[in-house]
């Protein structure tokens, strides 16, 4: 939602962080995004105007992204995506990824290091 929103929203908001996004409703479990959103096939548009993939080029503000690459809800492949998408088309952001981590991204001092890691962008950058 906030990548979304740092490019359709790029007027009004300044800066997004995003934690294990969705980048790619394609990519996202079937069985939730079809009760919502009904077959691909069905609801491309759907699917198409609401993937921050697809509106990179309309990011201006300041981007974090972050995923654990052991998530096994949004995968990793999400982020992975969305940051080569930016890359080639020159969007600046800043990323943190954590091995091995699963979806909550937490254990040992991780969630401390993440919350850190957010707040500080936060100071920075508002």
């Amino acid at each position: 939602m906030s990548s979304l929103a740092l490019a359709k929203g790029n007027d009004v908001f300044k800066m997004a962080i995003a934690i294990a996004p969705v980048t790619n409703w394609r990519f996202y479990d079937n069985i939730y995004t079809e009760r919502y959103m009904s077959l691909p096939q069905d609801n491309g548009s759907g699917y198409d105007d609401n993937s921050p993939i697809n509106f990179v080029k309309d990011i201006k503000g300041k981007y974090l992204i972050v995923h654990g690459t052991g998530d096994d809800n949004v995968h990793f492949e999400n982020s992975v995506m969305m940051v080569n998408e930016m890359i080639k088309n020159n969007i600046p952001f800043d990323s943190e990824y954590y091995p091995n981590k699963n979806h909550s991204i937490y254990g040992g001092k991780t969630r401390l290091h993440l919350y850190t890691k957010m707040t500080d962008f936060v100071l920075e950058n508002l």
